[in-house]
Formats: C-alpha cells, structure tokens, sequence
C-alpha cells in the first residue's frame, strides 16, 4: 500500500470518527437551544465563543496548525448557530404594545428567530409567561429621559420571574406621515406623551398641534389609516416600514441620549457562578431604626457595587416601601451568599431576581 493510500485510509477513519462526534455534538446544541429558550438567553454569546477559542486552541501543540484549528473551531460555532436559530424559530416573545413599538423593535433584536407577540399592556404579556402561553417577555425598565417605569418594577417585586438580561436601546424619534407629504404640509402630529415630550421644542417650533396616542406605533397606524398629507406621527423608522409611511424629519427628538432599558423576563433564573457579574433583587427592610442603611451597608461590606436603588409602595400596608437593586458582582458566588445572609439580618421580605454576566446594547 501506497503512502498515500495509507493517508487516505487515515482520513476516513476520522472522517468516520467525526461524523459520530459531530452528530454527538449537535444533540449537546438542541441542549443549549432549549436551554437558552427556556431562559430567554440570546443565541451568540461571544464571551462564551472566545473563551473556547482560547483554551481549545491549547490542545494544539504545532504552532503552525493551531490558526487552522482555530478557525476549524469557528467554524464549528457557525455551524452550531445557524442550528440554534432554526430550533428557536418556535419561540414566542411578549411585549406590550402594537407592532412597531419600540418594544416590538426591542424584541426583534434580541431574539431575530422568535415570534414576537403584541399585548395590550404590561401585566398582559408578563402573565403570558406565567401561564405558559409566551417563552419570555421583553418589557421596559427604564428610560433615560422619562424615568423608571413603575408598572413593570412592580411586577418584578410582586411576581415570580426571573430577569436573565438587561438590553439598552437608544430611541431616536422621527416624523413619519404618508407618502407625498412633506414637512411643510403637517399642520398636527400624533404620538406617546414620552414621543410628544422629546420632541416638543420642534412641535413648537414648526407650530404643530399635539395629540396623546396609546404608543408610537398606534400614532404611526393611525395616520396610514387616515392617509392625509396634513397629519403625522413622532416614531421610529421601523415602525414608519411596517405601516407603509415616509420618514420627513430624522431625529427630531432634543435629548441625542435618549435610552430605554428592556428587561427579559423569563420562568426559570440563568445562574451562571463563573460569568455573573450583574444583579437585580428587591427587598423591605424591618421596621427598625437605621433598617434600610444596615441593608445599604450589607452589601457594600461584601465587596458588591450597588448601582441603583429605587423605592416603590409595597401595596400592602400605607406607607410601606420595598426597594429594587441592582447591582455588581457575582451574587452566586460565596461572596454573593455571604451577602444574602446578613441581607436577611435586615430584611422582612428577600428575593434575587435575576442575574447575569453584563447590560448589553442593542445596535441599530
């Protein structure tokens, strides 16, 4: 037998061999999509990805195969991806609002393979959740100019989901109206108090009449209906495609740093010991002198960065007030339960609500 000829047979008996490993491998990827849908985690995870490029790329001695093996490995990844987005194109995702809300955008973004559901509100597409009827929801926190948005805090206090993620998106209004209109034509624009707000010095300044709608994407829906050059809507150019309208004015909005906070809210929490280094959790402290700075004072102590603290009515008793936290550093870690320990010292009521490696941005 030829050297070549003992080559090849080399080769097929690790093609063989791989075949099997590869099958093997990809019944490990259905584990991690399920994994990652029942928890409402995103498919690429590059910290992940980068961390098995560094340490596989070790069982190659030879420096001159390991660049062809690292890259055999990212191949691997690609493989392993593309796999995963076609498992997860069942996966159904809630928000509240119309499509074309920015929540509706959000959720897009963070999951482009799932189905994104609409509810007509807050509390409607988190029981979608609860009872099963949605894989997660993606519901706003927070907004750079508005502020925090109480009705989902309290679910997050009186509820039983997880947040396994934070997503930033930045929010730039426009004006849409239909097509044919110009600037000129627009005599009244519709959209959310927040959309009306942010934009209120060009409403004044081109002497525009302001009307409320439910969100952006309701105001952009209702001048397509209408279909006259006079009226528009403040919203976003997404939300102008879907219902068939014309961008006259780009980033209309006064603040450039206009940001919304979406938490994905999950059934089951994502506790990852070696990666976490982001929390959110809500207590009430004892009815006790110096109570809420003992708390306070807790998780400093621990070597933990509290980087907000936000008060809401507990609903429960008058003048009772629980408090949502978020924080930095590993709370699943022994220092993490060191901290929960004396937290407890301290406080009535107790809960982690969700913990993950970092706030990630949302790119246009």
């Amino acid at each position: 037998m030829s050297k070549l000829e003992d080559a090849r047979k080399i080769i097929n008996e690790v093609d063989q061999q791989m075949a099997e490993l590869f099958a093997k491998r990809m019944k490990a990827v259905e584990m991690v999509a399920a994994h990652k849908k029942e928890r409402g985690l995103p498919i690429l995870d590059t910290a992940r990805e980068e961390e098995i490029l560094r340490k596989n790329a070790e069982y190659i001695p030879d420096e001159e195969l390991k660049s062809y093996y690292v890259n055999f490995l990212k191949s691997n990844m690609s493989i392993s991806r593309s796999y995963q987005h076609r498992l997860l194109e069942g996966m159904r995702v809630a928000y509240s609002g119309v499509p074309g809300a920015f929540a509706d955008i959000a959720a897009r973004k963070i999951f482009p393979d799932a189905s994104a559901v609409p509810y007509p509100d807050f509390k409607a597409a988190y029981e979608s959740v609860v009872s099963g009827e949605c894989d997660c929801a993606v519901l706003p926190i927070e907004n750079s100019y508005a502020g925090d948005v109480s009705q989902v805090m309290d679910l997050a206090f009186f509820g039983n989901l997880s947040i396994n993620g934070i997503y930033d998106m930045e929010i730039v209004q426009n004006l849409v109206g239909v097509e044919g209109a110009s600037v000129r034509d627009i005599k009244e624009v519709y959209s959310h108090p927040q959309g009306l707000s942010q934009c209120a010095g060009y409403i004044r300044d081109h002497g525009l009449i302001a009307h409320e709608a439910p969100n952006t994407a309701v105001a952009a829906q209702k001048v397509a209906q209408e279909g006259k050059k006079e009226i528009a809507a403040i919203a976003s150019i997404e939300t102008a495609s879907i219902y068939g309208l014309k961008v006259l004015d780009k980033s209309i909005n006064a603040s450039s740093v206009n940001t919304t906070r979406f938490a994905v809210f999950t059934p089951f929490p994502n506790r990852n010991i070696a990666r976490d280094n982001y929390f959110v959790m809500n207590f009430t402290v004892k009815n006790e002198a110096g109570g809420l700075g003992k708390a306070v004072s807790a998780i400093g102590d621990c070597g933990f960065n509290l980087r907000a603290l936000k008060s809401r009515p507990s609903k429960d008793l008058i003048w009772e007030y629980y408090f949502f936290a978020e924080g930095e550093g590993n709370i699943n870690s022994e220092q993490g339960e060191k901290m929960l320990a004396e937290l407890k010292k301290h406080c009535s009521n107790l809960k982690v609500v969700g913990s993950f490696e970092k706030e990630q941005k949302l790119e246009h």
